[in-house]
C-alpha cells in the first residue's frame, strides 16, 4: 500500500492507474478497515477455525461490507 498526501498527489503519481480509484481511501478508512475484529484475531491459534465458526464469518461479512 502506498500512502500520499492527498488524492491529487496519488493520481499524479506516474505508476497511477484508474482501474484502481475505487480503492483510494482516506487513512482513516484503512485504519477502521484493518482494526477489525478479522484482522485482530490473526493472533489466535485457532484463527482457521475461528474464520469458519459463526463469529468468524460474521468478522468477514463485517469486513467486506465496509470494503462495498
Amino acid at each position: 500500500m502506498n500512502l500520499f498526501r492527498s488524492e491529487e498527489h496519488a493520481r499524479r503519481w506516474k505508476k497511477y492507474n484508474p482501474e484502481f480509484e475505487k480503492n483510494l481511501r482516506p487513512l482513516s478508512f484503512w485504519s477502521e478497515v484493518f482494526s477489525g475484529e478479522m484482522f485482530r484475531a490473526r493472533v489466535r491459534s485457532d484463527y482457521i477455525f475461528w474464520l469458519r465458526s459463526d463469529a468468524g464469518k460474521q468478522a468477514v461479512q463485517s469486513t467486506m461490507a465496509k470494503l462495498q
